[in-house]
């Protein structure tokens, strides 16, 4: 009885020591990804749902969000290693082609499947053609920058040679051009929201056309990182676009009113109304990839955007520079 009784108080204490155990043991480390986006937009509103709704935190990751505020910083921090995924134009991806990279920067999953500029007319124009803007001036972008090209494609596409049958006001930092179109400057304003919105909120400005849905859709906004980093981490890369894809369902499914809820976090100066008519405004006219594949039409579409603003040196090579591989598979698996 003695024995028994000592081999059960040591059995006991046994269960107890892996009971205890087991409820102390830490969570797994999450993957640390240092993600550097190209401006603070809400034209971006599904990473912001995959960071605020824990998307990227379900599959492990910790994501450290940076804003680059230009796209040639994005992808100076990707080369240099100073982000592991950039977030901006897939136009970038091509031009680092151009200059002979001796290692190609992948496009791995897309964002935003159109330009999310709209023109802003300074009174309502129920029934706008392109022909209205001859003769007058449009506060646009800078040349080569995606925007701009994007602009002069649809003015072509309508009809208009821009620049010679209107003006283009290109020195205008981005910062000071919503305040310089409110205080008089330009007939018309590519305006990016929440610019777009607000104008319209104050009674001087007011939106007549989407460009992203007159340019056609392409990679306009997508994540990429060094072919060297995806090649080393396939696990996390995927497990990335996995919380994309997932971010990109919600916002399909989502209100207006419920985008603007969760992106409120990372707009804190922007009101709330806003940002549901922001919402409403980029959801009808179909501004965010429903999912991450980043297909070759689109591609030879940016490239024609391209080529007609005389910016393409060098086509880039859709199988060199595009990785549908995670995404295809995020599509099959993330419901």
């Amino acid at each position: 009885m003695k024995r028994k009784t000592i081999e059960g108080l040591l059995l006991t204490g046994a269960l107890l020591f892996a009971t205890v155990g087991c409820g102390s043991e830490q969570p797994a480390e999450k993957t640390k990804i240092r993600l550097s986006e190209v401006i603070r937009s809400v034209f971006y509103a599904p990473q912001y749902v995959a960071l605020e709704k824990g998307f990227f935190k379900e599959q492990g990751l910790e994501v450290e969000l940076t804003t680059a505020w230009g796209g040639d910083k994005v992808m100076t921090a990707v080369l240099s290693n100073q982000a592991d995924v950039g977030l901006v134009g897939a136009e970038t991806t091509v031009f680092v082609n151009q200059q002979g990279a001796t290692e190609p920067v992948v496009n791995f999953a897309q964002l935003t499947q159109r330009d999310g500029t709209f023109l802003v007319a300074r009174q309502k124009i129920d029934n706008f053609n392109w022909s209205m803007t001859k003769g007058k001036s449009i506060i646009g972008s800078r040349n080569g920058s995606m925007p701009q090209m994007v602009s002069e494609f649809v003015q072509r596409k309508n009809g208009v040679n821009p620049k010679v049958d209107n003006t283009i006001i290109q020195n205008i930092a981005f910062d000071n051009q919503t305040a310089a179109f409110a205080s008089g400057t330009g007939d018309f304003y590519q305006a990016f929201e929440p610019a777009a919105s607000i104008l319209e909120q104050q009674g001087k400005g007011h939106p007549v056309i989407s460009l992203g849905k007159d340019s056609g859709k392409l990679p306009y906004t997508v994540f990429l990182a060094k072919d060297s980093f995806i090649k080393a981490n396939p696990n996390t890369v995927q497990k990335f676009t996995n919380a994309i894809h997932k971010a990109q369902n919600w916002v399909q499914n989502a209100t207006p009113e419920e985008i603007a809820e969760v992106m409120k976090p990372y707009f804190p100066q922007v009101e709330k109304d806003i940002l549901v008519s922001v919402a409403d405004r980029y959801k009808k006219a179909d501004i965010w990839a429903q999912d991450p594949i980043i297909d070759k039409e689109e591609w030879e579409n940016m490239h024609e955007v391209m080529r007609q603003a005389g910016e393409l040196k060098t086509p880039g090579p859709y199988d060199k520079l595009v990785n549908t591989t995670f995404a295809e598979k995020a599509k099959q698996q993330v419901k």
